[in-house]
């Protein structure tokens, strides 16, 4: 560690085993990769993104979780690394590490011989893998964050960290849980989980019928022709009995009907939309119009430098909620009097098509959001502009 003198900060090596730099200003003796520079009094930097574009409510520096620069000593964070038969984990500061089958089981058993206190569990999101662990892990009272895989490589990018394997990869995550401190988010139910996955097979037997067809219009052999049809039929069938299944589950749940029936009221809305809205954004009605359009990857992001001001565009988020949105926006542009007349307005001042109707998506997920928040169904839900 040196103090630089012209600057007033204090610089440190990044990564274990590099050598510390030497004193002075840094400029040919301390390169900007090795080392990273600390304030060395006021308040942190500016806050970093939550994970999945979610941000979280407005807090002094020194005290808000997320920021690069609050390290809190009093936290033990465990980093998982996923896969298909096993996880890696570490907790930090401890330093302790465990390689663990994902046997419900094994898993059930390693979590009670955890050591007391652990205040945050880190896993990146990696499709359903992460599913079995939160659990097991939300039922013993650990809080769990699941993040973007993105910014955990990102940040061992940051830090000089380019090896990798399992090992390693949990305990960048342990050590990105330990400095960022991503909110924790409460982990799905298995009746949510079991809706998301119907709803999941369901756009899975719509794609599988798609290409039959799109293959049934070259097929020119008879017997070909016939094998493709009778499989159509055959997933035509299963796509009834999954949209049976899915209606089943959100009518045992009496709050899930409710919501579909308040979301069905909204002119554009049907059936499909409503049930991958409640299958994955169970956030809906729970966030600020600003937290539900980061979360769908409906939020612009600024582009801009100096006296340069770039175009914004949308990133991340919940590519499927999208989808949904779209889907709606497309039917709501027409049929929606209210959507329909924003659309128009946009268009008449020079707005492209595409673009004025990702602001038609934007709008219907502030109106579903406030009209799930409120409980009220279409025309008697006050929307704020």
């Amino acid at each position: 560690m040196c103090l630089c003198k012209c600057s007033g900060y204090r610089i440190e090596p990044l990564g274990g085993g590099m050598p510390p730099p030497k004193a002075g200003c840094g400029k040919p003796d301390v390169p900007s990769v090795l080392c990273k520079t600390v304030l060395k009094c006021g308040p942190p930097q500016p806050n970093w993104i939550q994970p999945e574009q979610s941000p979280g409510p407005n807090k002094p520096e020194s005290t808000r979780k997320g920021s690069p620069m609050s390290t809190d000593h009093s936290v033990n964070v465990l980093g998982i690394d996923l896969s298909k038969d096993s996880i890696d984990a570490h907790i930090l500061p401890d330093g302790k590490s465990w390689q663990v089958s994902t046997d419900p089981d094994s898993l059930a058993e390693w979590v009670k011989q955890l050591p007391k206190g652990i205040t945050l569990a880190v896993m990146e999101a990696t499709g359903r893998l992460q599913n079995i662990p939160a659990a097991v892990l939300a039922k013993a009272n650990i809080p769990v964050a699941i993040v973007n895989p993105k910014q955990v490589r990102d940040f061992a990018k940051a830090i000089g960290q380019h090896a990798k394997t399992d090992a390693i990869d949990a305990q960048i995550i342990a050590q990105f849980g330990l400095k960022i401190q991503p909110s924790p988010r409460p982990v799905p139910g298995e009746t949510q989980m079991l809706l998301a996955e119907l709803v999941g097979r369901r756009r899975q037997l719509i794609s599988n019928i798609v290409a039959e067809q799109n293959r049934l219009k070259t097929a020119n052999a008879k017997p070909i022709r016939r094998n493709i049809e009778a499989s159509i039929r055959s997933l035509n069938r299963l796509l009834k009995k999954i949209d049976s299944d899915i209606d089943e589950q959100i009518r045992n749940s009496p709050m899930w009907s409710v919501n579909k029936k308040l979301l069905l009221s909204v002119p554009g809305v049907g059936p499909v939309n409503a049930h991958v809205l409640l299958a994955q954004l169970p956030e809906l009605g729970s966030l600020s119009r600003r937290q539900i359009a980061a979360l769908a990857g409906l939020a612009p992001f600024a582009n801009e430098s100096g006296k340069w001001r770039g175009k914004r565009f949308i990133r991340g988020g919940r590519a499927r909620i999208r989808t949904a949105l779209y889907m709606a926006a497309l039917s709501a542009s027409t049929h929606n009097p209210t959507l329909r007349n924003f659309y128009h307005r946009l268009l008449e001042n020079g707005k492209q098509k595409k673009l004025a109707l990702t602001a038609v998506m934007r709008r219907l997920l502030t109106i579903l959001n406030a009209i799930i928040r409120d409980q009220k169904p279409w025309r008697q839900c006050k929307i704020n502009p």
